[in-house]
C-alpha cells in the first residue's frame, strides 16, 4: 500500500495506471489532514534540512550520491527518538529478537 495526499501528481491518471501496474493500492488522506502523514512529513523535513539544503548539486549524479549516503546514515546510524534512540537498523534486529516497546506516538 501506498499512502499520498492529493497532490496532483497522485490524483493523475498516469499515477493511478502506475500503481494498478505494480498491485499497490493508493491510500489517499483526506484533505487538510497532514497529520494522517506525520511520519513521512516529519522525514522530509530533516530530509530537507539536513541533506538537500545543504548543498547546490551541479549534476544528477551528485544529487543521487548525497541522497544515497543519507538514506544509508538516516538508517542505519541516525539515532531517532520515537524508537528508542536507535536506528531503524537496530531497532528492526532488536525486534526480531523481543517485543521493543517504542514510545507513543500522538496523531
Amino acid at each position: 500500500m501506498i499512502r499520498t495526499d492529493n497532490g496532483p501528481q497522485f490524483i493523475s491518471h498516469t499515477f493511478e495506471e502506475f500503481c494498478k501496474k505494480n498491485t499497490l493500492e493508493h491510500e489517499r488522506i483526506p484533505p487538510k489532514t497532514p497529520n494522517m502523514n506525520a511520519h513521512i512529513e516529519s522525514f522530509h523535513r530533516i530530509f530537507e534540512d539536513d541533506c538537500l539544503s545543504r548543498w547546490q548539486f551541479e549534476t544528477y549524479a551528485q544529487a543521487y550520491e548525497s541522497v544515497a549516503e543519507f538514506m544509508v546514515f538516516y538508517n542505519e546510524r541516525r539515532m531517532h527518538s520515537s524508537i528508542l534512540d536507535l536506528s531503524p537498523n537496530e531497532f528492526y534486529e532488536q525486534q526480531q529478537c523481543e517485543n521493543v516497546k517504542i514510545k507513543g506516538v500522538r496523531v
